[in-house]
């Protein structure tokens, strides 16, 4: 394998085990040379806490961009989370024309909605956006309630193969040669994941743990894009990541007081070890 340098662009959510305070660490310790760009801070993540603070970045994007442009500085994967606005959404685009290596693959994570609804902060001209920007990806990696949105298709906590099965021909309509849809349930107890690729499904499913935890998909996410980048194929990479967010939230459902993310720190060894 060789060193690879990624770029990720989210936020900065000083406490809560999300976003880049996730991202960072995790594909690290998968080997990788990571670049941030944070999009945003926050003194905490939205979920649970009050009064939290938020410093916008925006404007500080393009001329980051354009330092890293005149230094040459390029990279052999760009995966994106949590984006706050549709100027950042454009941005991010152009971003991705000009800093990925030739030969380097884009990920998007289309952070923005769960359980049937869009984030506050995001209607469906944001959703539309969204979906532009996942035509320009090469690997997809939305819910069900972001697939929904980014389709047009009608959200149903209850459904079948054949309405997951639309749902991914929709969703790998919008561009990118891979889909990894999570949060898929057929069976009672159970969830999982699918990816989609070339007309073709495979399907990872492991047991479901009732008791959900803030910022599950962004330590999928990163777990995800750092097998990829140890040269892991999707499905490979998807069952990685699966493992390895299931023994975050095992690590930490025990622990009441930790209530506002999972103990990813204590599973790296594993997801090393799975590598």
């Amino acid at each position: 394998m060789s060193y690879k340098k990624i770029l990720t662009i989210q936020d900065i959510s000083c406490v809560g085990q999300c976003s880049l305070t996730v991202a960072l660490p995790i594909l690290s310790a998968c080997g990788m040379e990571t670049a941030i760009l944070p999009s945003a801070v926050l003194s905490t993540h939205t979920a649970g806490f009050t009064g939290f603070t938020v410093r916008d970045l925006t404007d500080d994007i393009p001329a980051i961009q354009a330092h890293w442009m005149r230094e040459g500085i390029q990279f052999d994967a760009i995966y994106t989370g949590y984006l706050g606005s549709l100027q950042q959404i454009d941005y991010v685009r152009d971003i991705f024309h000009t800093l990925k290596a030739e030969g380097g693959t884009i990920i998007v994570d289309p952070a923005m909605a769960d359980n049937g609804k869009l984030y506050p902060a995001f209607d469906q001209a944001y959703a539309d956006a969204m979906a532009g920007l996942c035509g320009e990806a090469d690997i997809l990696l939305p819910n069900i309630t972001e697939a929904c949105f980014m389709t047009g298709m009608e959200y149903q906590e209850s459904y079948d193969k054949a309405y997951i099965d639309e749902l991914l021909q929709r969703t790998a309509a919008l561009g990118a040669a891979t889909v990894v849809l999570t949060g898929v349930s057929y069976t009672a107890g159970k969830t999982g994941v699918v990816v989609y690729k070339n007309g073709e499904q495979t399907y990872y499913e492991h047991h479901k743990i009732a008791k959900g935890s803030h910022g599950t998909g962004d330590v999928y996410a990163s777990a995800f894009v750092g097998a990829l980048m140890n040269d892991k194929s999707a499905e490979e990479s998807a069952r990685i990541a699966a493992d390895y967010t299931v023994k975050c939230i095992e690590n930490t459902q025990d622990d009441p007081t930790h209530w506002y993310g999972v103990k990813f720190e204590t599973a790296l060894k594993d997801l090393i070890m799975m590598l």
